[in-house]
């Protein structure tokens, strides 16, 4: 019997002793499994991000010394009128890209049908998703064309003169915003199709037998449950929006006279042509710090609703 006892308590405090060696590897554990990402993380954004604001102290052609000037790329910067007019296309880009979602859900409420042909539907709105934002350049280059573009054709169809969209200081920055709002609201129809096909079957169920219909079936219990494919939505679409480069390096190069640049493509002119890397350093800097600011805001206000 003494034996016995003896045996038992060895297995219990053996068991304690697993169960206590459990706890600290569970806590361990998932820093384990994080630390190659965090690593990855680390050298591929926190450090790129960290040195783009040290460099932009500097004076630096990209091949000599560094030259330390302290504030004043950011001092020229906001005396430069190219830099307000990159700045003022960013913030026309940002408020037009706010059209993404409304859009995109009111297409897919379109497309959350069980009809024959639906899926052939769906596939040519999701189309534009799945191309290059340079071939998507390219197709709006030639749809805009003064000579044989399929815009002005019908303009002139309609007896009217042909516009040079992307050569008028005061289109061009809009034509090009309109082509990237096509895949743009492709992306959004994707999420919220992504969310109507999870919504409670129950509280349709509920809200049906209530007597809701229409709008109010659609803003009293669908929207609300959009919540999270909103939040995503909005949140890519400004990121979209502000670090909007490829259409305008494909389209116009900035162009005409710099009317259509924006802040990544002033960045990337002034670093790569002008070899001015401190400079382009700046710039990069102020758009971090504008995304970082729109950004937390809308965290702030999903963290807050959430509460």
């Amino acid at each position: 019997m003494g034996w016995w006892t003896v045996n038992n308590n060895m297995s219990q405090a053996n068991a304690e002793t697993g169960t206590h060696g459990f706890r600290v590897s569970k806590n361990v554990a998932p820093w384990v499994f994080m630390f190659p990402a965090l690593v990855i993380f680390t050298i591929y954004v926190v450090y790129p991000i960290l040195d783009s604001i040290w460099l932009s102290f500097f004076q630096w052609d990209g091949i000599g010394e560094k030259t330390w000037v302290g504030f004043d790329n950011y001092v020229t910067l906001f005396s430069s009128d190219s830099f307000w007019t990159a700045l003022t296309n960013n913030v026309i880009w940002l408020v037009l890209f706010m059209l993404a979602p409304p859009i995109g859900l009111a297409i897919a409420l379109f497309l959350n049908q069980q009809v024959v042909g639906i899926r052939a539907v769906k596939a040519l709105f999701f189309f534009p998703f799945v191309i290059s934002q340079v071939v998507v350049g390219l197709v709006f280059s030639w749809f805009y064309d003064p000579n044989f573009g399929v815009l002005n054709s019908v303009i002139t169809w309609f007896g009217g003169d042909p516009i040079a969209i992307l050569s008028n200081e005061d289109y061009v920055t809009y034509g090009i915003v309109a082509a990237g709002l096509w895949p743009q609201i492709a992306y959004c129809m994707i999420l919220y199709l992504t969310g109507l096909n999870n919504l409670d079957p129950e509280q349709l169920e509920a809200a049906r037998l209530d007597g809701s219909r229409g709008f109010k079936m659609l803003w009293y219990i669908v929207l609300p449950q959009l919540k999270p494919a909103t939040f995503i939505a909005i949140v890519v679409t400004v990121i979209g929006a502000l670090r909007s480069f490829d259409l305008v390096a494909t389209m116009t190069a900035g162009g005409p006279w710099g009317s259509s640049s924006v802040l990544a493509y002033m960045m990337y002119e002034e670093s790569i042509f002008n070899y001015r890397m401190g400079y382009g350093a700046s710039v990069a800097v102020i758009l971090f710090l504008i995304m970082d600011v729109y950004i937390a805001y809308f965290l702030w206000r999903m963290i807050r609703s959430e509460k």
